[in-house]
Order: C-alpha cells, then sequence, then structure tokens
C-alpha cells in the first residue's frame, strides 16, 4: 500500500522553490492493538459521541469551542480554520542554516521523508546539493496537524529528512529536576572499574538488535489464548539488592553472573547491664 503523505506544498531557498510531499519517517503498523470489549456479550464498545442533553450526536456535526470561561466556549467551525492563512501553511521556507550539534536533543521530534514532486526533481536537486555542500542543518517552517511548527531538514540519500523541532515551552527545564540530585564524590577506583566495564561494552550500534521482549510477550499470550492452551505466568525477575558497590562493579568487570555478597552486618554493641 503506498502511504500517504502528511503534508504536501513547496520548499523554498530564496527564489528557488519546488514542489514536496512529507511522509513519517516512522510506523506504528507492528504495534499490537487491543480493543474495548464487553465481556457478557463479547461486543466491541464503540465510542459514541454523546450530549448529557440531547444523546448521541454525529461526529460531522460537530464544531471546536476554546473556553474563555467556566463553560462559556467561543465557537469555530472548519470554514474559521481554513482563514488562518500562513506561509507555512502550504511551504516551507528556508530561514537559516545552523550546525547541527547547536540543537539540543531535548528539542528533535518526529522525522519526515521529504520527497519531490516529479515536476520539481530538478529544483529539488539543486536545493539539496547546496545543503550538502553547506554541511549544515536548514530551519523553516510548516503548519502541522493545526499547528505551525519548526523543521530542521537534513540531506539523507537523495532525499531530505524534516524533524519537527519541539517549542521552548513545550520542553521541561532539567534544572526542576536534576539540581536536587545529591552532589555525591564517586570513588575513583570504582570510577576506574565502571569505565572499563564501559571499554567492554563497546559496539556500533545496529537498530535491528532490538527486540520489544514485552512486545515478545504479550505475542504469545495471545497465541496461548487463542489456542485455548492454559497459560502460564512468568516471574518477575529478581531485583538486584545491590549492597557492596566496589564488589558488584568488580562482578561486572570480570562477567561474572554470581550475585554480590551482602557487607557484613555491624554487631549490636552489648547491652550494659543495670545497676
Amino acid at each position: 500500500m503506498v502511504a500517504r503523505p502528511t503534508w504536501q506544498g513547496r520548499l523554498k531557498l530564496s527564489l528557488v522553490s519546488c514542489p514536496v510531499s512529507l511522509f513519517t519517517a516512522t510506523t506504528s503498523a507492528n504495534d499490537i492493538r487491543f480493543h474495548l470489549i464487553n465481556p457478557e456479550t463479547n461486543n466491541r464498545i464503540r465510542m459514541v459521541p454523546t450530549d448529557p442533553d440531547t444523546g448521541p450526536v454525529e461526529r460531522s456535526d460537530l464544531v471546536r469551542g476554546y473556553e474563555v470561561r467556566k463553560d462559556e466556549y467561543v465557537l469555530f467551525d472548519d470554514a474559521d480554520f481554513d482563514k488562518v492563512k500562513l506561509e507555512s501553511t502550504k511551504a516551507i521556507s528556508i530561514d537559516r542554516f545552523v550546525d547541527e550539534k547547536d540543537i539540543d536533543r531535548l528539542y528533535w521530534d518526529t522525522p519526515h521523508y521529504m520527497v519531490p514532486d516529479k515536476d520539481g526533481a530538478e529544483a529539488f536537486s539543486v536545493i539539496r546539493e547546496a545543503m550538502k555542500k553547506a554541511g549544515k542543518v536548514a530551519l523553516g517552517c510548516l503548519v502541522l496537524r493545526g499547528k505551525e511548527r519548526q523543521v530542521a531538514l537534513e540531506v539523507r540519500d537523495k532525499g531530505i529528512v524534516a524533524y519537527t523541532l519541539r517549542a521552548q515551552d513545550e520542553v521541561r527545564d532539567a534544572a526542576d529536576f536534576f539540581d536536587d540530585i545529591p552532589t555525591v564524590k564517586a570513588d575513583k577506583d570504582m570510577i576506574e572499574i565502571a569505565h572499563k566495564i564501559i571499554g567492554q561494552k563497546e559496539a556500533d550500534f545496529d537498530p535491528a538488535e532490538f527486540k520489544d521482549g514485552y512486545d515478545d510477550a504479550l505475542r504469545e499470550m495471545i497465541n496461548a489464548r487463542t489456542k485455548g492452551k492454559k497459560l502460564v505466568a512468568s516471574p518477575e525477575p529478581d531485583e538486584t539488592n545491590v549492597i557492596d558497590l566496589m564488589e558488584a562493579l568488580k562482578n561486572s568487570l570480570k562477567g561474572s553472573a554470581a550475585p554480590a555478597k551482602k557487607a557484613p552486618a555491624k554487631k549490636a554493641a552489648p547491652r550494659k547491664k543495670a545497676g
């Protein structure tokens, strides 16, 4: 099945422009989905829009409302939203170029593949090759799903990947969470051992190696239920109660599976006899 574009418009670099389409670069097609079922009737539950006074209503008849005061709304229909005309509704105009490292990872959001229409391939290749020569990430804006988003454009193969970027007010301040972490001076020997463990585990990133264990367990449960088999509960993994951190690090470095020994308990001081 041919993917449907998420957005269609024009890509502009100064006076050069071309028609392009954006396609979401990720997919949730392989996700396991469940439906709500009434166990008494085995009927699938329908989520029906309901007016508390008149009962069920057609979704197509509804409009959107912005609450200005408690239970008071200003109403808008599709025609109202069509009146909001921004250039970014139908065009991504490249405003400036930045180094990729200058964009904090917290701001990167959803990737989209940018593909030129057939009659825009030549202009697209000009923009793409100019971006490649500059060696920087291009920034622009577009209106996507009713919201103007800044996008970062980077060249990939024969196309361009457009990442939507989160706005500053969408990212929480890390200091609100990290400032309360106690300041602890880590032991130099422990750091050195941990560093060696990291060296032992160095590898190239390969997304194909990641397997969703929870997803696999769900599929096994579904298959077992489908075939009428008796389900067997899987025990939860033991929680490691690390008492001696140095010994745990040494065991990890050796690749030993032996659990860390608990530090010997301190003997209680003898009670004084009553005089």
